[in-house]
This record gives structure tokens, C-alpha cells and sequence, in this order.
């Protein structure tokens, strides 16, 4: 039995000033570059299927690759941009989420939005204004990295110092 490949279809993606991303929703699987911030290149590789989506990119000399189930993600999203709008799979981390569709043709992102959305079997998340980041989570616990784990389990002082000291008594003391 031969090797199975999965199918790639080409997907007509500019990045740059007037960065267009068109992809089908009918023919996934999907391999496409995408703009990443992060990565060397500010590039990343995006492999979209149907029931997961793999991201591969460098940061600082270092090749990875992020596997995330579909089901790991929000929604399909759309976000207003200067010159149109932009359908994105939205994940909770931000540098996971993955561009869509971008286009200035109002008809054409409606058309698509609810296409992907039922593809993937995820809600359609409107439009979102200006989010302010969430705080920062809090520690735990804050005395963590000042005790090793070990004697977090163990009792402190007070009980060291009582060894048996007896006032008033007669001490026995045993001799050879």
C-alpha cells in the first residue's frame, strides 16, 4: 500500500500593503504563508484542515510546529481593517488565530463568513472593537519559589524547641 498524501490547494495570498488572503473554503486541506509578527521572515506556514490546524515557523533560529484541534478555537471572527475586513479562525492566544479571508468586498466576506463557520462547526463572532488586554493572571501561591516543595509539606518552628524540657523534676540519669 502506497503513501497517502493529503490534497494541497493553493490559496491566493499577498502579504503587504495591500495584503489580500483568499482561501476556499471547499477545498481543505490548505497550505498557505501567512504574515506572523514573531517569526524570522515574518512569515509562518499554516496547514488548515478540517479538524486541525498545524502552524509551522521560526522565532530566534528555533523551527516549530503548533498542532491545534479546531475545536480549540473561539469562532470565526471578523475584524474591520483600514481598507475592509478580515474573516480570522479565533483563538484565545492571539499569535494562534489565522487569517481567513481579507477583502474590501462587503458581499463577499458575508457570503463567507457563515461557509467557514459551518465548515468548522464554530459560532460566528462579530465584529470586535478596541479589547483591552485582560490582567495578569496572580501566582497561586507567592511564597512558592521562596521554599523548596519539599518543606512546604512540613510544619514550621514552634514545635522544634519543645524536646522534653521538664522543670521542677528530678532528672534520672543512668550511669555506667
Amino acid at each position: 500500500m502506497g503513501h497517502q498524501t493529503a490534497i494541497e490547494a493553493t490559496a491566493s495570498t499577498t502579504m503587504g500593503s495591500g495584503s489580500t488572503v483568499r482561501l476556499d473554503p471547499h477545498s481543505l486541506p490548505l497550505r498557505f504563508e501567512a504574515h506572523d509578527t514573531r517569526a524570522d521572515g515574518r512569515v509562518r506556514r499554516v496547514e488548515l484542515h478540517r479538524e486541525r490546524v498545524v502552524l509551522h515557523r521560526a522565532v530566534s533560529g528555533m523551527r516549530m510546529s503548533i498542532n491545534v484541534r479546531v475545536s480549540d478555537f473561539m469562532g470565526v471572527a471578523l475584524r474591520g481593517l483600514d481598507d475592509g475586513k478580515m474573516l480570522v479562525l479565533k483563538h484565545r492566544d492571539p499569535s494562534l488565530s489565522v487569517p481567513l479571508l481579507v477583502s474590501s468586498d462587503t458581499a463577499e466576506i458575508e457570503m463567507a463568513w457563515p461557509m467557514w463557520s459551518e465548515i468548522f462547526a464554530l459560532p460566528q463572532l462579530p465584529e470586535e472593537k478596541a479589547v483591552e488586554p485582560a490582567q495578569r493572571r496572580r501566582r497561586r501561591n507567592a511564597i512558592r519559589d521562596r521554599r523548596p516543595r519539599f518543606l512546604m509539606r512540613r510544619r514550621v518552628g514552634a514545635l522544634l524547641n519543645d524536646a522534653g524540657n521538664y522543670k521542677g523534676e528530678r532528672e534520672i540519669i543512668a550511669r555506667d
